[in-house]
């Protein structure tokens, strides 16, 4: 079986969806693996070093795909490139389903059976292939490193015969494996690190990491028991904007990572907080992308307020850190096709009673299957 491994068309995507080391690991499955060329330039590896591992360069999409039964992707194929995928053929890959209500239908329109790894159940299981986390982890790394490179003032307590450099202070807002790297990041760069979430369990997670924990802490927050956090209420929401007006003046650092899956990301860092924050500081907003947890954050740009205030509002953070993070994304890919890869047939079983299957499935045979995107009847 032919899998193609294609170049990222989306801008400023710098990942690529295979490695050496993947390649070489598919290539003991039985596999055939053809790279479009140009495809690892942005992740720091040469179409030589594919060929190196066994892959066969081709020119461009439409070679990859030429009798390809299986197609390993970042983001989900433009609709140029979906054109020409064969009916059948098995596409892995982070599909964003849920911020495009076209793509599923597409998808299915297609014939091509689409496994979304964003839409991976949280279980044990799945924890080797969950691209979610391992792209999330380097993206809070990231955004303490640009936010030390932004900042004008030293990051950890410098003491000199010339005086005292104070360290930074640091605030995350959201600890889940973003926020916690985040503040694992800044406390071994010096800074004095707090960080809050609307999960009680959290609480700990961020004192294990020896920040301090800021959070509004009542029933609604207590309900809050899963691995990401839920919608909240707006008066849930009153009690927080309060909490953080106080919390974010006092920071020069403000790392936003809050995230609903699916959803716009809700804005915790308002117009009024940011101006009340000294000249200088510093906002990283991960959620850019999502529409951003601060209100002055203008996605995909980098901007400076009249008060001082610069808030990074890079889109695609893990693309920022593309070695690093196309080699976790390709590792991820290989656990799951190698985990329902039957070896005698020499080719993947999607095994539809099986959690993750069910999970990620998004479209199979034509139809969509999973039960999130299906049309209503």
């Amino acid at each position: 079986m032919r899998l193609a491994v294609l170049k990222e068309r989306r801008a400023g995507e710098a990942r690529v969806a295979a490695t050496p080391d993947t390649v070489k690991k598919l290539l003991a499955l039985g596999v055939t693996v053809a790279v479009e060329a140009g495809a690892g330039i942005g992740a720091a590896i040469s179409d030589e070093e594919f060929a190196a591992a066994g892959a066969e360069i081709v020119a461009d999409a439409a070679a990859a795909l030429a009798g390809a039964g299986i197609v390993f992707a970042v983001n989900a194929p433009d609709e140029a490139v979906r054109a020409l995928i064969a009916p059948g053929t098995l596409l892995v890959a982070t599909l964003g389903a849920a911020s495009d209500p076209a793509l599923a239908p597409a998808l299915a329109a297609a014939k091509i059976d689409a496994v979304g790894l964003e839409l991976l159940p949280r279980i044990t299981r799945a924890q080797s292939m969950d691209v979610l986390s391992s792209q999330a982890n380097l993206a809070g790394y990231r955004a303490v490193i640009e936010a030390a490179d932004a900042f004008p003032r030293g990051f950890p307590l410098m003491m000199t015969a010339a005086g005292t450099v104070p360290p930074a202070r640091v605030f995350v807002i959201g600890a889940g494996v973003a926020g916690l790297q985040a503040i694992a990041t800044a406390r071994r760069l010096g800074g004095i690190v707090s960080g809050t979430d609307v999960r009680p369990a959290a609480k700990e997670e961020i004192k294990s990491l020896g920040a301090a924990y800021i959070g509004v802490d009542d029933e609604e927050s207590a309900k809050q028991t899963g691995p990401y956090a839920g919608q909240m209420s707006d008066e849930f929401r009153k009690k927080q904007a309060e909490l953080m007006a106080a919390t974010v003046a006092k920071n020069d650092i403000v790392i936003c990572t809050a995230l609903v899956q699916g959803r716009k990301a809700p804005v915790i860092v308002t117009s009024e907080m940011v101006a009340g924050m000294k000249p200088g500081s510093i906002i990283v907003d991960l959620a850019a992308e999502a529409g951003g947890n601060c209100a002055e954050t203008v996605p995909g740009e980098v901007i400076t307020t009249a008060n001082g205030v610069t808030i990074l509002g890079h889109r695609n953070w893990p693309s920022r850190i593309g070695v690093a993070a196309s080699a976790l994304y390709a590792r991820n890919l290989l656990t799951f096709l190698t985990t329902f890869w039957d070896k005698d047939a020499k080719a993947p079983n999607l095994k539809p009673e099986d959690d993750i299957i069910k999970g990620a499935l998004l479209t199979k045979g034509g139809e969509i299957v999973h039960p999130n995107f299906k049309p209503a009847a």
